[in-house]
């Protein structure tokens, strides 16, 4: 039971991390350390479903209840707050940094394993500097079209939230998607507009969920034959996404009040961080 409870709530990280830009949910399992154990149950789901579904449930119980009850929550924390949100999960990337650096502590370092971070560094740093699209897809009305586009968004966006240090809800902003998307998951309890929104969220989900499979199935493989040289691509990614947060949050005005809540909430985020990776 204990151990269910801890992975619901590092499902419950997992969805948040989901929600912010620029932060990586697969940033989020990595430092926790439930990445390959989660890439390797979404991969095998039709070899040993029961074995998946096992693991994978609490983890998706805790990642939803996260996405329902956090979407507005975190909307207005980070149009009001951003600072100290932002250095909260900072706090809880850096937290768990320790314990994959665990995985090549041991391992002779290779010139190819320094291009392999140096390249996926540069990817990310060149995605934080990007500048997002301002045009935002309208989906008062739904019809064919914008479903199945709908449906590329959501594999786009989920093969980016698998992949460590690149944010799918960041990608979603690339794409213009993030706040129609965000709004229909924040109005889903709205039971006046249920048809609307289910006609928005159901070709969405179904491309994340393609989208996840099949990236896991590439990650597994990698993991499988080059485990070291991909967690030093991995580690590429996320220190870059850290750069991005960090340097995002470079002329916010924040009060004194601000600074010393984001100081807390950066130490609170790193001990989470670590002890859920433990």
């Amino acid at each position: 039971m204990k151990d269910k409870l801890l992975f619901i709530i590092r499902g419950f990280f997992l969805g948040v991390a989901n929600i912010i830009p620029g932060v990586s949910g697969g940033t989020i399992a990595m430092t926790m350390g439930i990445y390959e154990d989660l890439i390797g149950s979404i991969s095998g789901f039709f070899k040993n479903p029961k074995k998946s579904i096992l693991y994978l449930l609490p983890i998706g119980v805790g990642a939803v209840l996260s996405i329902l009850l956090m979407s507005k929550l975190i909307s207005f924390c980070l149009d009001r707050y951003p600072a100290p949100t932002i250095l909260f999960f900072i706090g809880l990337i850096i937290g768990g940094i320790p314990l994959l650096t665990k995985n090549i502590k041991n391992e002779k370092v290779k010139p190819y394993y320094l291009v392999l971070f140096l390249i996926t560094f540069l990817i990310i740093m060149f995605m934080n500097f990007a500048n997002v699209g301002s045009s935002e897809m309208n989906l008062a009305t739904m019809d064919l079209s914008k479903a199945i586009l709908l449906f590329l968004i959501g594999m786009i966006a989920a093969g980016c939230m698998v992949i460590p240090g690149i944010s799918g809800s960041f990608v979603l902003m690339l794409l213009g998607a993030y706040k129609p998307i965000i709004s229909t998951i924040g109005d889903i309890t709205n039971f006046a507009n249920l048809g609307t929104n289910l006609s928005i969220l159901v070709p969405f989900g179904f491309g994340v969920l393609i989208g996840i499979i099949l990236i896991a199935k590439i990650l597994e493989y990698l993991f499988k034959k080059y485990e070291v040289p991909t967690y030093y691509a991995i580690l590429g990614f996320i220190i870059a996404s850290v750069i991005g947060l960090a340097v995002g949050i470079i002329g916010v005005k924040v009060s004194i009040i601000e600074i010393i809540i984001g100081i807390i909430l950066f130490a609170l985020g790193s001990v989470i961080g670590y002890k859920l990776g433990e």
